[in-house]
């Protein structure tokens, strides 16, 4: 496993309750900013095996992607559980919901010693 996919796993798997990232957010934090796509593959391959909080991830609109109607409605259900509301256009307000982690936190984050 490269450190780029252990930084992203670290990251998905610590985005809190409630809160959303941006793909581009995770690969910026994760340390590859210009990695959104390959945030993807580690979510698509990845998220069951890790138990990776997917439905956390939005796209830089703030918008569920999924085109797979089930995995949608999944995503949708998830994060309105979790208290996160789902706008016009499955258009999420980030400037709400965005998680930003500090410097502090990011730097304890990727210090763990497991996944």
């Amino acid at each position: 496993m490269t450190s780029f996919t252990r930084n992203v796993l670290l990251i998905l798997q610590n985005i809190p309750n409630g809160c959303v990232m941006t793909y581009g957010q995770v690969a910026r934090v994760a340390g590859s900013p210009r990695a959104a796509r390959q945030v993807v593959r580690v979510l698509h391959s990845m998220s069951k095996n890790y138990h990776l909080p997917w439905h956390r991830v939005v796209n830089a609109k703030g918008q569920i992607v999924i085109k797979d109607e089930a995995s949608y409605n999944e995503q949708l259900l998830n994060l309105e559980a979790e208290g996160v509301e789902v706008g016009e256009h499955d258009r999420i307000d980030l400037g709400e919901y965005q998680w930003n982690p500090t410097a502090e936190q990011i730097k304890a984050i990727l210090e763990a010693k497991e996944l």
